[in-house]
């Protein structure tokens, strides 16, 4: 039988999940800061709500798209750990 995790184990097992899920977090919203400024949207006076619905309406067609088994080849959702901001691997945007 596995010994128990103290209280005090696991509030720090909690608090290396909150900052694991941040640096998630971050680098998402860097993965999609990347992307829409390459698509050249950040050029362009577009209003949060706009940009709200625009990704709302982008994500419904990915949801579809994966229901119907229409996405082809699974698409990558996961990036490699070892790409990260500021290196110079490219992801392709072919598909």
């Amino acid at each position: 039988m596995a010994a128990q995790a103290s209280i005090p184990e696991l509030d720090a097992q909690i608090e290396r999940l909150k900052e694991r899920r941040k640096l998630l977090v971050v680098k998402s919203a860097e993965r999609f800061a990347r992307a829409a400024t390459k698509a050249g949207l950040a050029e362009m006076e577009i209003s949060d709500d706009q940009l709200g619905a625009i990704f709302t309406e982008l994500a419904a067609r990915f949801r579809k798209s994966e229901r119907k088994g229409l996405a082809g080849a699974s698409p990558q959702t996961r990036r490699p750990a070892d790409i990260g901001a500021g290196t110079t691997a490219k992801a392709s945007n072919d598909g």
